[in-house]
């Protein structure tokens, strides 16, 4: 089922010492467009190895997934021997990838400079908490961290009432993820056109400023400050999904043209004509009274007959769905979102591959792989003989499963 080879980056090889999640689906995403992604472990493997649910003790349902497409090698780089062979493994390597504070990557001997001596062109990419160049550098950071320290546990304050509150998604993860994903790709096409390699940093905290500030700068855009760095409509108590009669329905009326329609579909109540509701502006201007009358409005139908509705008036409007819903959505199933696979860590069902390629489509490839799975033949791949391999083991610096 191995995806390797299947896809707009075949022929492209990692080397991934990346660990938990922000690298790994940075990788999960090269692998599955047909990357050859070999995953360096320690001996003791990836962190969330061992994370709930799952049927084995050491590959659990979180890493089966973010690691797919991926083939392990155990590596005891605190080993003289375990750092030559990565470095023999380098030079014919595109990218290399860690998640490593700068100083422990350095005293590994692995830093830029030793990977680029083995390597000129090969992309090397530093996935961390904080730029090394600031006074947090050395701060260990995970997801809920860096939500606190880039503004979006406050902001999620305005909307609870005051009460500061994480994201119910590892998003800080994700979006460095993929951040990291889109510029280790951006590198490699450079390289396509220099023939030059270089290094990369991708740190969680100022990917996720950059991410949260895109609308919320607001006013703190011009110097001197016109406004607050929020965006109103976003951090209103009214933003939320709307209760209707039975239940609760997602409604986003935005544009001149869908207030029209929304108006005109419940029949141009005299409130409508309020001058609020006149432009973008002054509905901006006003956007808590706005989105107060819309719910007002929409409690007195149900959630089916408001649906029917929208659709009708083409309006922006979803159900509420549930993780559980979305495992059996009709559009999900109709687009062959999901991918059931028969696999050596039994049936699985995959989130698909939200990307598509007309002509080199990907693949979603083998779950997970068992701690050093694969050690054996990436060394044999790299051209190291089957002496040479036992004699790597014998000493501790490699591992097999």
């Amino acid at each position: 089922m191995s995806g390797r080879g299947k896809g707009p980056l075949a022929g492209v090889r990692v080397l991934d010492l990346t660990s938990v999640l922000m690298g790994p689906y940075a990788t999960q995403i090269f692998a599955d467009l047909g990357a050859d992604v070999i995953k360096i472990e320690s001996p003791d493997g990836d962190t969330i190895r061992p994370l709930p649910p799952g049927h084995d003790s050491m590959r659990g349902g979180m890493f089966l997934n973010v690691n797919r497409g991926k083939r392990s090698l155990v590596l005891d780089l605190k080993q003289p021997a375990a750092r030559d062979t990565l470095l023999k493994l380098a030079e014919t390597a595109d990218v290399f990838v860690h998640s490593m504070r700068a100083q422990a990557i350095a005293r590994l001997g692995l830093d830029y400079s030793a990977v680029k001596a083995a390597n000129p062109r090969i992309v090397y990419a530093n996935l961390y908490g904080f730029a090394r160049d600031g006074p947090y550098r050395d701060y260990p950071a995970y997801d809920d961290i860096v939500q606190a320290a880039s503004g979006l546990v406050d902001l999620q304050a305005r909307l609870s009432g005051g009460t500061p509150t994480y994201i119910a998604t590892v998003i800080a993860d994700k979006v460095a993820g993929l951040t990291g994903a889109y510029a280790i790709a951006a590198a490699l096409f450079a390289r396509e056109r220099t023939g030059l390699g270089q290094e990369l940093e991708i740190p969680m905290f100022e990917t996720m400023v950059s991410f949260t500030m895109i609308e919320h700068v607001g006013g703190a855009l011009f110097d001197p400050a016109i406004g607050p760095p929020v965006y109103p409509r976003v951090t209103s108590e009214a933003r939320r999904p709307y209760a209707t009669c039975d239940g609760h329905v997602g409604v986003m009326i935005y544009n001149d043209k869908q207030w029209r329609a929304f108006f005109h579909a419940i029949g141009d109540p005299d409130w409508s004509r309020s001058p609020i509701f006149a432009t973008m502006r002054s509905r901006a201007d006003n956007i808590t009274a706005c989105l107060a009358q819309v719910a007002a409005v929409l409690e007195t139908r149900t959630t089916a007959e408001w649906l029917a509705l929208f659709r009708e008036a083409q309006l922006p409007a979803m159900a509420i769905a549930s993780t559980e819903d979305l495992l059996h959505d009709p559009h999900l199933v109709d687009t062959g979102f999901w991918q059931s696979r028969d696999t050596d860590a039994g049936p699985l069902r995959f989130p698909g591959i939200p990307t598509r390629f007309s002509e080199t489509p990907g693949a979603i490839g083998d779950p997970g792989p068992a701690l050093g799975a694969d050690s054996r033949a990436i060394l044999s791949d790299h051209g190291f003989d089957a002496a040479a391999i036992d004699a790597l083991i014998a000493a501790g610096a490699v591992r097999t499963s």
